[in-house]
Formats: C-alpha cells, structure tokens, sequence
C-alpha cells in the first residue's frame, strides 16, 4: 500500500514540520483572525458556550457568537470574552433562516465561521446552511452537527461556496450525506473521507475510533496516536469543530487547521485520562487543556 493509499499519518514531529502561522509577538488580538460562532438553540446552548471557547482557547484573536435569541443572555454570561448576538428562532428553537442576513454582515470582517453545534430543527438548519454556503465568501466555513443538512438540501452548495468549506461529520452524519447506512461508513472510512471530500470540493474530518481528514485535492491524513475512549462525550465534537474555527482564525488553512485540531483535541483527553480516569471526564475539561498541548507542539 502506498503513502498516499494509507494517508500520512498524524504526530507531534508531523505537525512540527507543518506549523502554524507565527504569532507575531508584538501583535494584539486583531493580529490572531476574528472568528464568528453561529451555534447553539434554548435546548442546547452550552453547545455554543464549547465552542466559542474553544475557538479562543485555540487562540483565536476576537470572537462573535450568534445563537437563539432566546439564550443569548445565557451564552453572553458564560463567554463574557464574546460579542453575542441573539438571533430569529423558529417554533422548534432552531435558528430561523431569516438569520443568514445578519450572520454574512457580523461575517464581514472575520476570517472564520463555525456554524452547527447545538443547533435544532434540522430543515431549518438546512436551509440556513445553504444560504450562508452561497452568500459567504473569503472566510473557513466550519459545518459541523445540523449543518450538515446543507448537502441534503442542496447537494451542490458546499462545492459551489466561495467559502474555504470544512465538514466535521461522524459516521452516522457522513452516511446521511452520503446516502448510505452507518455500517458501510464505518467499514471503509479512508475511501469515505476521500469520497465526500472530492465530491463536495471540502476539507473533511471523519471522526472516529480513526479520524480521517481529506481535502479536494485528494490529500490524505490519518489520526491513530492521539485520543482515547473517553473523548466519546456529549459535547467533545463541538470543542473539537471550535479548535478548528479558532486555528482557521488564525490563518491555518482548512486541512492543516483540522489536522491540528484533531490531534491537539486528541492530545487534550489523553492528559485527561491520565489524570481523571479513561472515561468519565468533561468536554469542558478539554478546554484547558488545548492550549497546553498546543504550546508543546509549537515549541
């Protein structure tokens, strides 16, 4: 089997070969990107309370979020570093698809947008989806969770975006989209990734027990090393999707943001098994922990 048939895989000496772009020690927060968090519904708004602070943990410079108006205080009050803005919501708490004007205007001058976790009403998240697929440009558009529904609604959407697109689907998500049952996912999830990445023109992460990342150009990367059985928790992918928004703001590129997202998220539950226990910690732990395993992969 060839490299590229196995896909490179991911390590500390990997990453360090590939680094992100310099910090510039004399900058202020504008120097480290601007990212823009549309998350989270009155039944799942600590959703967009993960991943907004995961984009900052992962050193983003400034942040906006935009969740259901009816929670935006709540939001507000646990992220007191973010603009939060309240948005329309539909009758099932979803976020209305009326919203997309608003979000392409807080968008203007961000450089990434993570739109998904915690959202509800998939039809309407579908549709919010598309819009901002189509009305945003010259940004890393993060989807993750119900914004994945933009591909069942239009499934030419994502490829046609002027947005950098980036999917973090698990198995279940990616065989929706790819309209097939979860098993056949999960049997072959190299050839998946690389499937939905060539078709949608995106950089994908497949996440799993293996997390596979492939870009458009058929570019393969694989995760074995970092991460455990106990980052299998309620709210570890919206830390994970906010890692990668927060890296995007910075100036990585979608696959090298995923890619050090992926292992820095990894990195981030093995510390904590070895402190709390194989299982049993919290997504919220992570967060702490991302910025220290960052910092050892930049040194």
């Amino acid at each position: 089997m060839s490299r590229s048939d196995r896909g490179e895989e991911l390590s500390a000496g990997f990453l360090r070969r590939w680094p992100l772009p310099p910090i510039d020690p004399k900058g202020g927060k504008e120097s480290r990107g601007s990212v823009l968090v549309v998350a989270g519904s009155p039944q799942m708004p600590g959703a967009a309370v993960l991943a907004a602070t995961a984009a900052l943990r992962a050193g983003a410079g400034k942040l906006q979020v935009a969740t259901a108006r009816s929670v935006s205080h709540l939001v507000a009050a646990q992220v007191p570093e973010a603009l939060v803005i309240g948005l329309p919501e539909t009758s099932e708490g979803g976020l209305s698809p009326k919203a997309a004007k608003e979000i392409v205007r807080r968008a203007e001058n961000v450089s990434a947008v993570l739109l998904g976790p915690g959202m509800v009403d998939t039809a309407a998240a579908g549709k919010l989806s598309v819009a901002l697929c189509e009305q945003l440009s010259d940004v890393t558009l993060v989807l993750d969770a119900e914004a994945l529904e933009c591909c069942s609604v239009d499934p030419a959407a994502v490829g046609a975006s002027r947005a950098r697109v980036a999917i973090t689907p698990h198995a279940k998500e990616m065989a929706h989209l790819l309209g097939l049952e979860p098993e056949e996912v999960e049997k072959d999830p190299r050839e998946m990734a690389l499937r939905a990445a060539k078709s949608l023109r995106a950089t994908v992460a497949l996440k799993g027990a293996q997390t596979w990342m492939a870009n458009g150009e058929g570019r393969l990367l694989r995760n074995r090393i970092a991460g455990n059985a106990g980052l299998g928790t309620s709210g570890s992918g919206d830390t994970l999707s906010g890692i990668v928004a927060g890296l995007a703001a910075r100036g990585a590129e979608p696959l090298q943001a995923v890619a050090w997202a992926v292992y820095a998220h990894g990195r981030a539950g093995d510390a904590l098994a070895r402190k709390v226990g194989p299982v049993g910690y919290l997504a919220r732990e992570l967060l702490a922990e991302v910025p220290r395993e960052l910092a050892k992969l930049t040194r």
